[in-house]
């Protein structure tokens, strides 16, 4: 089965790689020093596993609205989402 239709760039392949990494990292981390769940500014109880879903998602979001409005390049977009992972994983 050839995947070619599927137009795999350098950028998409390090995408889908860096989101398998972060999947394994977290199974890892979640096997290793369980935790129990937080309560944070969304007032429901989430655990490293939502947090990086809540990260994701609104990643997601920063991205196709980056693309939709902003004229300058990606990479900026990616800035913004780093920020807003960290502050995710601090107060959510």
């Amino acid at each position: 089965m050839s995947l070619a239709w599927m137009a795999w760039t350098g950028p998409t392949a390090i995408f889908f790689g860096v989101i398998a990494c972060l999947l394994l990292l977290f199974t890892f981390l979640g096997i290793r020093y369980p935790e129990t769940p937080r309560r944070g500014i969304l007032t429901i109880e989430t655990t490293r596993g939502d947090r990086l879903f809540i990260t994701l998602l609104g990643s997601a979001f920063i991205n196709a609205g980056w693309l939709a409005m902003a004229g300058l390049p990606q990479y900026w977009a990616l800035g913004i989402c780093a920020l807003y992972a960290v502050a995710v994983f601090r107060w959510v």
